[in-house]
This record gives C-alpha cells, sequence and structure tokens, in this order.
C-alpha cells in the first residue's frame, strides 16, 4: 500500500487502518492535537479497531490500572473481595491530556505495552508548548505519530474503517513475509535521520508488514515500506540525512554487464523487480525526505536552546505537597499539622487485615485502622515562574541598541503578563547595577519603569549579575521559579568594586556567573552588538545558558528569540 499523496490526512487515514490491523504490534498512536472537530473526527474510528476502548487519567492510581480491593463489597461481606484493573485484558487504551503524564505512570504504560498482552495505546497529546510533550518512554513505543495542529478542519473527512476488510487482513498477516534485508536497510535509515531507539525501525516494519496484509500482497513491497518510513521514521527524525559520499572514488569502475538478448527480454517482461535488485535505502531516504517537517531546523535550535538554558525555563518548577494544585496518588504518612487524610485509600489499605485484627482485638469494633493505614492526599502545583530582565544601559548600549532593548522587553513583559508570570527589571550603568522594578504583575508599572531607563557610563556586568542572582534568591525563597535574561552589547569593564578595570571586572562578571549557575538557575544571554562578542559566548558558556546573538534585530525579532528559547 502507497500514500496517494502526502496530506497529513492522508496519512492519518492510512495510519488508522494499519493500527486495526496490528494494535498490538504498533503499540499505539501519539496524536498531537487540541480538542476540537479535527481530534474527533479521529477518535470517532476508534471504535473500529478490534479492542474494547477503556479511558484512562494522567492522575490515574495503580489500584485504577492494576486492581486492586473492593471496598464497599469487602466492608459488607467482611471478606476480602479483589476487582480486576483497566490492564487486566487487552484494550484500547485512551490517555486524554498525554502530555501531563508523570514519569511513574509512563513507567507502566511502557511496561504493559512491552510484555505484549495485547495494549494499545492512544496519547491525546494537547500541548500548547513546544516543551510541553508526551515522556520519550511512551513516544519510543508508539509506532504512529501524526502532528494535527496545523490541519485545517476543511482538509478532513469522516474517517471510514472497512472492518471486514480490516478483519481479512489480520487474519493474513502473519503470513506477510520480509525480505532480509528490509530491517537492515530501515535500521540504517533510521540512523541518518537521527533515530536512535532500535524500536523504530522494527515498528516500522511491523506497519510495512500490516500494509502489506491490508492490500493482500503475501509479501512486503516497496509502497508498503515507503509509507511505513512515512508514518513511522519520518516524524521522528532529529537531523536532515546528509549524502554519503563514494569511500574510493579513485578506483576503476566495474565491467558493464552485458546487455540480455531479446529473447531473455521479452520472457522477463512484466515480473516485478525483487527487493535485493533495488537501491532501496535511496528510495526510502526520498520518501523520508518528502515527509520532513518544514520547521525541522527551528525545532532543533529550540530543543538545543532548552538543554542550554537547564531544560525548566518553559514554566514553573513542580513541587509536591498536601493542600493544593492537581491531585496524585496519596502515599503512606503521619497525621501531623496541615496533612489531609485520603478516607478511601486510608479503607482500602485497612480492608485485607480486618480478619486478623478481629481475632487479636480484644474489643469489638466494626472496623479496625491503624496508624499504618494511613494515607495522606497529596498534590502537585507548579511555581511561578520569574523573568529577571538584566539590561545594559550603558553609553555604547545607548548609542546603539538600547532603543531595540527596550521595545523587546516591552514586548515580553506584555507576554509574560498574559501568562501571569512575574517579571523583575535590573538595569546596570556608570559603577554599579540598580533593580528597578522589584518581582511583579504590573503591566503599566513596568512600562513606566522601563521608559525611563537612562543610558550611558561603564559596563558594571558584574554587578547586574549580582543583582539579578539576589533577586533570583529571594524569589525562590518565596516558592517562585527565576530565569535570568541579560542582554547586552559588549564586554565588562567597570569590577564590582566600582574601578575602572577591564581585567578584574571580566574576572568578577566570571565569578558572578559561575555562582549563578551553581544556583541552578536558568539563564540566557542575548548579545545585541553589531557584531558578535567573543566574551559573551564564554560568559554564557560559564552560565551553562544559550548564546544568543542578534546583531541587526529589532524588537519583534529580540523578543521572539527570548521567547523561543523560555518556551522550548
Amino acid at each position: 500500500m502507497s500514500l496517494p499523496d502526502n496530506s497529513v490526512w492522508t496519512r492519518v487515514e492510512v495510519g488508522l487502518n494499519a493500527l486495526a490491523v496490528d494494535p498490538a504490534g504498533l503499540g499505539g498512536l501519539w496524536l498531537r492535537a487540541r480538542s476540537g472537530p479535527v481530534r474527533d473526527r479521529v477518535t470517532e474510528a476508534l471504535g473500529a479497531l478490534p479492542l474494547p476502548l477503556k479511558r484512562l487519567h494522567p492522575s490515574i492510581g495503580d489500584e485504577q490500572l492494576f486492581g486492586g480491593i473492593d471496598l464497599t463489597a469487602t466492608l459488607s461481606s467482611g471478606k476480602l473481595v479483589e476487582r480486576a484493573g483497566i490492564l487486566a485484558e487487552p484494550a484500547i487504551l485512551v490517555l486524554p491530556m498525554a502530555e501531563r503524564t508523570q514519569p511513574g505512570l509512563a513507567a507502566r504504560l511502557a511496561g504493559a505495552i512491552d510484555q505484549g498482552t495485547g495494549h494499545c495505546l492512544i496519547a491525546l497529546d494537547e500541548g500548547a508548548e513546544p516543551g510541553e510533550s508526551l515522556p520519550e518512554a511512551l513516544t519510543d513505543r508508539l509506532a504512529l505519530h501524526v502532528d494535527l495542529d496545523a490541519l485545517p478542519y476543511g482538509e478532513t473527512d469522516r474517517i471510514v474503517l472497512d472492518e471486514a476488510a480490516l478483519a481479512e487482513a489480520r487474519a493474513r498477516l502473519r503470513e506477510v513475509r520480509a525480505a532480509a534485508k528490509v530491517l537492515e536497510d530501515l535500521t540504517l535509515l533510521a540512523a541518518r535521520l537521527g533515530v536512535h531507539s532500535l524500536r523504530a525501525p522494527m515498528l516500522a516494519l511491523r506497519t510495512a508488514r500490516a500494509l502489506a496484509a491490508i492490500a493482500g500482497n503475501e509479501e512486503v513491497e516497496v509502497d508498503d515500506l515507503t509509507a511505513a518510513v512515512e508514518l513511522v521514521l519520518a516524524p521522528r527524525a532529529t537531523q536532515f540525512p546528509e549524502e554519503e559520499q563514494d569511500e574510493a572514488p579513485d578506483q576503476d569502475p566495474p565491467p558493464p554487464e552485458p546487455e540480455p538478448e531479446q529473447g531473455d527480454q521479452d520472457e522477463g517482461e512484466g515480473e516485478t523487480q525483487s527487493l535485493e535488485d533495488l537501491p532501496l535505502q535511496d528510495i526510502l531516504l526520498e520518501a523520508a525526505k518528502a515527509t520532513l517537517p518544514a520547521d525541522l531546523l527551528a525545532m532543533l535550535a529550540a530543543k538545543k536552546a532548552n538543554r542550554g538554558a537547564g531544560g525548566n525555563s518553559g514554566a514553573g518548577a513542580k513541587r509536591k505537597g498536601n493542600r493544593r494544585g492537581r491531585p496524585i496518588p496519596s502515599r503512606r504518612g503521619r497525621l501531623d499539622t496541615g496533612s489531609r487524610l485520603d478516607v478511601i485509600s486510608t479503607l482500602r489499605a485497612a480492608a485485607p487485615w480486618q480478619t486478623i485484627r478481629r481475632q487479636e482485638s480484644r474489643f469489638e469494633r466494626s472496623l479496625h485502622i491503624r496508624t499504618d493505614d494511613f494515607r495522606i492526599r497529596r498534590f502537585e502545583e507548579k511555581s511561578d515562574r520569574l523573568l529577571i530582565f538584566v539590561v545594559d544601559a550603558s553609553g555604547s548600549a545607548a548609542m546603539t541598541r538600547l532603543a531595540e532593548a527596550k521595545g523587546a522587553v516591552e514586548i515580553l513583559l506584555a507576554e509574560a503578563y498574559a501568562r501571569r508570570d512575574h517579571v523583575a527589571l535590573v538595569a546596570f550603568r556608570n559603577d554599579g547595577a540598580e533593580l528597578l522594578l522589584p518581582p511583579t504583575r504590573s503591566l503599566v508599572q513596568t512600562k513606566r519603569r522601563l521608559a525611563a531607563l537612562p543610558g550611558g557610563g561603564g559596563t558594571p556586568l558584574a554587578s547586574g549579575l549580582k543583582v539579578a542572582m539576589e533577586v533570583a534568591l529571594q524569589s525562590k525563597g518565596r516558592g517562585m521559579t527565576p530565569t535570568v535574561a541579560l542582554m547586552t552589547d559588549g564586554r565588562a569593564n567597570i569590577a564590582l568594586d566600582g574601578s575602572a578595570n577591564r581585567a578584574l571586572a571580566a574576572e568578577d562578571a566570571t565569578r558572578m556567573a559561575t555562582a549563578i549557575r551553581l544556583q541552578g538557575f536558568p539563564s540566557m544571554v542575548i548579545d545585541m552588538g553589531q557584531r558578535p562578542e567573543r566574551s559573551l559566548k564564554a560568559l554564557a558558556d560559564t552560565l551553562g545558558a544559550p548564546y544568543i546573538p542578534l546583531p541587526r534585530a529589532d524588537a519583534n525579532r529580540l523578543s521572539s528569540a527570548v521567547t523561543a528559547a523560555l518556551d522550548a
């Protein structure tokens, strides 16, 4: 089976047909799309899959997954009564809000897929930002990856799966064979695309076998493999494949093969060319290139910036507590001040021991609960993010890029206000730095302070970093997650003691950058100078932060670069 065109919706339809033939073998589908009519058309077609549908929740507990005690039946009968969990029988597991999946749940679902018990996972990723995504433990095990975020409703159509034809394909699947070199070529292609998981080529081969079964073929053909590459390998690509160079170009070319005689040519006419005789890697590579996302380079750059920023700049840090936030599974604990008892979980923990405790107790009670049974409610919440803008207001910046920097910061402040982030503004000039604006959410006050920011004097970079670190430490103590954004155009020339000593100023700036990195605060360095400054690149390396040179950028481009690094 081949894809008649390169549209996203065609890949969705073909992928769902392959999934209906071999749901357990393919593992499932990672569907990145917001809740809406486009996604509804995909989920409506899931009813034709050969397994029952069961919906999960990102905070589902182990008792719901693996089974546990039926509390009502146990308490009413006085005997231990257990109930089966969701994973007891093979099913299509539909996981909405999959981007919120915790590592523990991801590991349990991945284990259920690896056990080969027949489960298939449909992960509905509703992430709004690039950093919000499905855990890698699950994406590695789901063969099909589809992104419908940019697909308009007008380019979609109702998906109708022919259940009778799919049933015949499932019966035919075991008989479908693949040439010996197919898996090797898929593995080499995956390596050229930057896909380092060995599961990916194996899932691509399973997809090709399912497509061959749908087409009624007894052996995997080129069309099946190209469709499998577009469905499985291309969405996983992390690099553009480079063309292979000839290893020995100076060697003499092999002698030409003798041309077949006319009689032999007539006898072989109409026969299908074997996969062994085709340049399979080149064919599959062209299929992968045709499906690679157009913004692959931008996505890779954002991921690189995110790694440089410590991977924690997209939102506030997660904190666990027992007061408020999103509920997570309860744990054994003590009833001290502020703790909240999970009554149902406590009763479940106590139920299996009731018979023994009644026999041992000298008092007649309908229910025996001990302190070891206590289960404490837990919640997870995200702390508020604080963006600390450290702006160079020295004389060199005032003459060149201070106006653009002010405009960029103003745009970023408006975006931060829309996200309900806190912002702080530090300016350094002359012989020191000043906190112009403590952490606040007031957009009007921030704009007023920014407009009054004067320019001129030396570049006390170390002082600016020192004030930023002090603000970050104070905000961390109040439960915030600070991020430092340094915007400057040149080298430090004023030391912490106020002296105009360029060497000492560079040492002080390096020392303060090291202190910020040791505190674990994510940061970034935006070089606003007319030429990229090597010392700022070295400072970014010391901070462990991305270095973003923007010599000719206006306010909009400056703000876009910072937003991309923050939201990666």
